[in-house]
């Protein structure tokens, strides 16, 4: 069977399928400006149409629902199709043919018997158990416990195994034992290849994954050879009937009772550091199995913690890594922080270690005080909100209040507002008055309806939910954020009106919206403007350069409308209408530097003699080059 259609053919369909042809399947299109059509958006229900798609570009945008995307995308979502399925879709219908990389593609699973599944499971734990002992080969697996602080009775009490590397040892045990090879298939536990059936883990350390009662329902399992030939550090059981990620943490089982009894649940990232939480101490540690933390595993700890709303003592507490991953995480924990009604808090070790490597280094104690010395998730999250922002510039400064006063607005003890709003105003270097308004605003705004949130689509009118909280939407009610919009927009759709010096004269400061500077950074990425590339593998080239979250803005630019008329003979703006944008953004950006300059001055107040001495000459630089770009714009 097939594998992976190779890259080649994929871009070689984008080439062939019209995307307008495609769409007329669907939608009847009228024409809307130059190299523009629209109609009623196939996605969502509408009266006025705000779906729109640009031929040359090879994209559509719906500026009522936020889908987007290319021919692939429009068919995966139109037909509710896999990418696979869309691919191979539009290149029958284009006459191409496919070629694929060499390896299966993983089978739909029927379901089984839970109890023949789990008596399954509970063989080849037993199985991998042995083989962590008894076998030489796993010599590698032991020393790997052994270098982060387990020993063999640890790794009984967790159940710890090994695989061994051989292709079809656990599906021959399993076979021994009774089981068919459909049940076998099936539990997850082996796949089948040529020659009969394939083990699924090889040459790995393996942990069973226990549901809350017990019964062990699939396994993680973390790479230990160099040439192993599936590069993912850790691999888990895929979806069975006996096992569903989202419903399963990790250590549930040892930890329910201790859970229950302090009313507290500890949730690291990893199953090294559960088994790290529990020899410290900590037994209320869990951890989820190759997903992230969410809200079916919030339902599963609030009824054994009984987190109920008229009791204060429970406690759940969350460790993150200290890097930007482990901070993301964190925040995405935050968002869901509503759904407790337990206070949540965030344990970071110094130097962002986990509790595992934080266990060898600095022993039981420091994993213990890591989770006593947790910070309200309320402060971390503040803290990690307020760290995107420069606070030595005043307009960062408002941007990092405007950006935490929701936070603040959500807390839901009212009494506890006033308190915190002091708190983060002395963080911000901010008058408590400011912060306390921001923060009424933010309590008074409309707050989305979360049934709404459930039944929306995953690509929603923000194009990838808020293009990233690092981002931020642009307000279009801004001017200058408009102006910017609309240079964009140019610079995507009309890349050859522009000479390539002129993206080397706007600053990154001229963009003052984060999402708009990101696309612009990406434009420079990319290369800049080249005569040699087409309008489409423009675009392209800045959607692959910007970071994954601002990609659906680029698609949006390259086809939203420009509020200007288009040059018949040309098809593209005014030449005056560019330069005016160039050079608007320009002036913005040297303003904004000019206003930073005297800032830095004012906070010296000369403490620092030879900086004061080096930033009024870099301010009086700054005036004479926008007073030139001013003399040119009259």
């Amino acid at each position: 069977m097939p594998g992976r259609i190779k890259a080649d053919d994929i871009a070689l369909v984008k080439e062939r399928a019209s995307l307008e042809d495609v769409v007329r399947e669907h939608v009847t299109l009228r024409p809307a400006g130059a190299g523009s059509l629209k109609g009623l958006c196939p996605f969502h229900d509408e009266k006025t149409p705000s779906f729109n798609i640009r031929p040359a570009v090879g994209a559509f945008h719906c500026f009522g629902c936020g889908e987007g995307g290319d021919v692939i995308e429009f068919v995966m979502k139109v037909e509710h199709l896999s990418f696979s399925e869309a691919v191979e879709r539009l290149a029958g219908k284009a006459g191409i043919e496919l070629h694929y990389e060499d390896g299966p593609r993983p089978k739909e699973e029927s379901i089984g018997r839970r109890s023949r599944l789990v008596e399954a499971h509970r063989v080849a734990a037993e199985f991998f158990a042995a083989a962590l002992v008894d076998s030489g080969e796993g010599a590698v697996a032991r020393r790997f416990l052994h270098d982060r602080g387990f020993d063999r009775q640890a790794a009984e009490h967790f159940g710890v195994g090994y695989a061994p590397k051989g292709f079809d040892h656990l599906a021959n045990h399993l076979r021994s034992k009774g089981f068919s090879a459909d049940e076998i298939v099936i539990g997850g536990l082996a796949g089948r290849g040529q020659r009969g059936l394939l083990d699924r883990f090889r040459g790995r350390l393996i942990w069973p994954i226990r549901d809350i009662t017990g019964d062990t329902i699939g396994f993680g399992a973390r790479r230990l050879y160099d040439d192993d030939r599936i590069e993912a550090k850790y691999l888990n059981t895929s979806e069975t009937p006996i096992y569903k990620k989202t419903h399963v943490l990790y250590g549930l089982d040892l930890a329910k009772k201790s859970i229950a009894k302090e009313r507290r649940a500890v949730i690291v990232e990893g199953y090294t550091d559960v088994m790290a939480c529990h020899l410290a101490g900590i037994d209320q540690a869990v951890a989820t199995c190759g997903t992230s933390f969410g809200v079916d595993h919030i339902k599963t700890l609030r009824r054994i913690m009984r987190d109920e709303a008229d009791q204060d003592s429970a406690r759940v507490v969350f460790t993150f890594d200290g890097d930007a991953a482990g901070q993301a995480a964190a925040m995405k924990a935050f968002k869901e922080d509503q759904r407790w009604a337990s206070q949540s808090f965030v344990a970071v070790a110094p130097g962002g270690q986990d509790p595992c490597d934080l266990r060898k280094s600095a022993g039981d104690a420091a994993v213990a005080h890591l989770i006593e010395d947790a910070v309200p998730m309320f402060e971390f999250a503040v803290r990690t909100t307020i760290a995107r922002f420069d606070l030595d510039h005043a307009e960062s400064r408002v941007r990092a209040m405007r950006a935490v006063a929701p936070i603040i607005a959500e807390i839901r003890d009212k009494a506890l507002r006033p308190m915190y709003t002091r708190d983060v105003a002395g963080w911000l270097g901010v008058d408590v008055e400011q912060l306390s308004a921001e923060v009424t605003r933010a309590a008074r705004a409309p707050k989305p309806d979360p049934a709404a949130r459930r039944t929306a689509p995953e690509s929603t009118p923000a194009a990838a939910e808020e293009v990233a909280p690092a981002y931020g939407h642009p307000d279009l009610r801004d001017p200058i954020v408009a102006l910017e919009r609309q240079l964009l927009q140019s610079l995507l759709q009309f890349p050859s009106a522009f000479a390539s010096e002129d993206l080397k004269t706007i600053e990154p400061e001229g963009f003052s919206a984060p999402a708009h500077r990101a696309v612009y950074d990406g434009m420079i990425t990319a290369g800049g403007l080249s005569p040699e590339r087409s309008v489409a593998g423009w675009v392209d080239a800045v959607a692959e350069a910007v970071p994954s979250v601002v990609a659906p803005l680029v698609r949006e630019l390259s086809v939203a409308p420009l509020p200007t008329r288009l040059n018949e003979s040309s098809g593209r703006p005014d030449d005056r209408y560019l330069g005016s944008l160039v050079a608007r953004v320009q002036e913005v950006g040297l303003n904004r530097q000019i206003s930073d300059a005297m800032s830095t001055l004012r906070r010296l107040d000369g403490s620092d003699a030879d900086r004061a001495r080096a930033v009024s000459h870099e301010l009086q630089a700054l005036q004479v080059r926008l007073a030139e770009l001013r003399a040119a714009m009259t």
